[in-house]
């Protein structure tokens, strides 16, 4: 009987030099990630920079065989084949979805010859999408905030702003750290461009409407600052130079410290703080207004 991590590998191989230079992310409408929850396997396409499909890493077998072992507990149980969480892709020109997490889970349910498993499309931030951010900037300061280890709070940590009200507390189940909603408003008082950026896979048009919901506004968004080959080393270098440029000034809020880089002068400072989240955005404030 022929060892089925073979037959796996080498369609692996196969899907590999056919989706080369073929497939690319766009992006995909409101309705399409509000009422696609799921998609025939066949239309799903590894992520060619994923270690997935490095030669050198591949797949995980034993990975793989845990889910088929979770599709065949459920299938036991006549429950409905499908995976506890939905797989994460981008829609992808000329047609189905590059995978973003997920490639195990992929190569189980086309192992147990599942029809279809369920996903979640998610709208990235493109190069091309930065590229318009800076050429509509409209000041000369910019303030770059990380939206999973600053903007939003941990649940347990009790140090988070009022949750949305329901309905919206449904979907949108992050919360605001203390402080930011005054700290936002402050900065964009004082002539700021205000950029959030996020290594989770949301969608750009999720976190805007997030942050409206609060009443707050956002000039520009960047997420899926994890996806790996979305630009040349040639592209990134491109990019340092047009923020270097349009910004004189950038500063970098973070918990326990302030940075603030000079473009202008070269210079770079850091200003500590005590960490304490009652206080942390009062004190980044009273620094900024002081200089």
């Amino acid at each position: 009987m022929a060892d089925p991590r073979v037959s796996f590998q080498t369609f692996l191989e196969e899907e590999i030099n056919r989706c080369r230079g073929l497939y690319a992310p766009i992006k995909s409408s409101l309705l399409e990630r509000l009422f696609v929850r799921k998609t025939s396997c066949k239309k799903l396409h590894p992520n060619l920079e994923d270690e997935f499909c490095d030669p050198k890493i591949g797949p995980n077998y034993e990975i793989i065989s845990n889910y088929q072992e979770e599709l065949r507990t459920l299938q036991a149980h006549a429950q409905p084949q499908k995976f506890k969480e939905r797989l994460i892709v981008e829609k992808a020109h000329p047609d189905g979805y590059i995978l973003l997490n997920g490639h195990h889970r992929w190569a189980a349910a086309l192992r147990s010859a599942l029809p279809s498993v369920p996903i979640k499309i998610v709208s990235l931030t493109q190069t091309s999408d930065v590229y318009k951010m800076l050429e509509n900037a409209k000041h000369d300061q910019r303030a770059a905030l990380d939206l999973d280890e600053v903007v939003f709070a941990p649940a347990q940590d009790g140090a988070a702003e009022k949750a949305l009200p329901f309905p919206a507390n449904k979907v949108y189940q992050q919360q605001l750290r203390r402080g930011i909603p005054e700290l936002l408003r402050f900065l964009k008082n004082h002539g700021y461009d205000i950029w959030v950026y996020s290594a989770q896979y949301y969608s750009m048009d999720y976190i805007q409407v997030f942050f409206k919901l609060y009443g707050l506004q956002i000039d520009n968004i960047v997420t899926g600052t994890s996806r790996k080959g979305q630009q040349s080393a040639e592209e990134k270098k491109q990019l340092e130079t047009m923020i270097t440029k349009k910004y004189a000034v950038t500063v970098h809020p973070a918990l326990r410290s302030l940075t603030r880089i000079s473009s202008e002068a070269k210079t770079f400072e850091e200003y500590e703080l005590t960490g304490n989240p009652e206080t942390w955005a009062q004190e980044i404030m009273e620094i900024l207004s002081k200089l």
